[in-house]
């Protein structure tokens, strides 16, 4: 009689992280908001100079075919048409003399405008 090993799942990698400085910004906002959001709703839209912006937006509610994370104590929701271009992005949240933003570290961008607002992104090779 043979005896069958189950083999533990490895975890998916996540497809975007969040820095430190994101995830402690991201809580701030999300205990503000008293149950208002869900967490944060990020993806890719075309349009600009260069051809793609990001988008990042506070999600009230979950969409059926988002794919859906947490990280760092945040609910990330990923629009599917942006997870091929979102693979291995950290989101950052940077504070300057002349403001705050999140920010997008992304190593699938291939070039960005020149005001910094659109990018060009190649989605990431699976495999």
């Amino acid at each position: 009689m043979e005896t069958q090993v189950k083999k533990a799942r490895r975890e998916r990698p996540k497809p975007v992280r969040l820095s430190e400085a994101a995830a402690v910004r991201l809580r701030e906002i999300m205990t503000d908001a008293q149950g208002k959001y869900l967490g944060v709703r990020v993806g890719v839209t075309n349009g600009g100079c260069a051809g793609m912006s990001y988008t990042m937006n506070y999600a009230e509610e979950t969409s059926p075919h988002d794919e859906v994370m947490e990280d760092q104590g945040v609910k990330i929701f990923i629009e599917p048409s942006a997870i091929l271009f979102l693979i291995g992005t950290e989101l950052d949240f940077e504070t300057t003399k002349l403001g705050s933003r999140f920010t997008f570290k992304n190593p699938n961008q291939t070039a960005a405008c020149g005001c910094g607002e659109s990018v060009s992104i190649t989605p990431a090779a699976i495999g």
